[in-house]
């Protein structure tokens, strides 16, 4: 195995709520209020759209707003990586990663462990550092390890999938891969989008299915894995024996996506993809930026 190189779930096509259209000869995130399911693929018009994205929805031209789903992994934090990010945007490297604990940094030393006091208190990660989540899901059975993925650095979607995998896997007794679930678009309001709806990704039981239905599916799904041999126990070593082989899990070309959509440049509380508050990048170069936080942080460790 590559050392450095994390290993991830396998991606075929991408889960988001939006695109990002060319204004004013700049790229900016543009607002959408349903799903769209696309393929790795990108062109000048944007993203292709993935075959499921036409046969999920109920009539062409309708909304698609639930999404039918499995999980590849019984371990919750195995399905949702979810960790405060900062991306530099030129290049679209991951510059920091933490869980407001402890963070792994990119510094002139390189990749050096620190303390990690969430963005609102971190000097070096201020106005550019933000929550960032990544939901690995299953759509169909025609690939049972292929992945599509959700990317998302709101709040609310992240609050909302975690806990709802948390309670998934406790009523499930951790039978979190087996379990029938859907993805939904939720609509809210709060006071900073001035009466205009935001929305957020939930996780459900699929539509006009129980929880007890789904767990007597879960169940039968369980054994009938356990009859042909499944390791579903070793799925999830390997899973996290490969994130954990990589200081970071986004790759730099995935990572110029991941910046462009997320860690714009324009200031606008509600121009991330996911519509969802987010905190944008100056326009001084962020390694800049990072670099001089990054003396003035060594410079206050000295003086103490």
């Amino acid at each position: 195995m590559i050392k450095g190189l994390a290993i991830t779930p396998p991606a075929i096509g991408r889960i988001s709520i939006g695109k990002v259209v060319e204004k004013q000869g700049k790229r900016l995130p543009e607002k959408d209020d349903e799903f769209t399911i696309t393929t790795q693929i990108q062109t000048r018009e944007g993203w292709v759209h993935h075959p499921l994205d036409e046969s999920l929805r109920k009539a062409p031209g309708t909304k698609l707003r639930a999404i039918p789903i499995r999980l590849l992994f019984d371990e919750v934090d195995l399905n949702l990586r979810a960790n405060y990010t900062l991306f530099d945007r030129s290049s679209g490297r991951q510059v920091c990663v933490g869980n407001g604990e402890s963070c792994k940094r990119v510094t002139s030393s390189g990749v050096e462990s620190l303390p990690c006091p969430a963005p609102y208190a971190c000097e070096f990660g201020q106005g550019v550092c933000k929550p960032y989540g990544r939901l690995n899901v299953r759509i169909g059975d025609e690939d049972e390890l292929g992945t599509f993925v959700l990317r998302t650095t709101g709040f609310n979607s992240i609050r909302t999938l975690m806990a709802r995998l948390t309670y998934f896997f406790a009523l499930s007794g951790g039978m979190l891969s087996c379990l029938p679930l859907e993805l939904r678009l939720r609509g809210k309001s709060t006071t900073q989008s001035h009466r205009t709806p935001i929305y957020y990704v939930d996780l459900t039981t699929r539509s006009g299915a129980t929880m007890a239905d789904a767990l007597a599916e879960a169940k039968a799904e369980r054994e009938r894995r356990r009859d042909s041999g499944f390791n579903q126990a070793g799925l999830d070593l390997a899973a996290r024996v490969g994130f954990a082989n990589g200081a970071f899990e986004e790759l730099d070309e995935d990572g110029r996506f991941c910046a462009e959509e997320f860690f714009t440049e324009e200031q606008d509380n509600e121009s991330s993809v996911e519509q969802e508050n987010v905190a944008a990048i100056p326009q001084q170069h962020l390694e800049d930026r990072l670099g001089t936080r990054l003396k003035q942080s060594r410079s206050m460790t000295t003086t103490r």
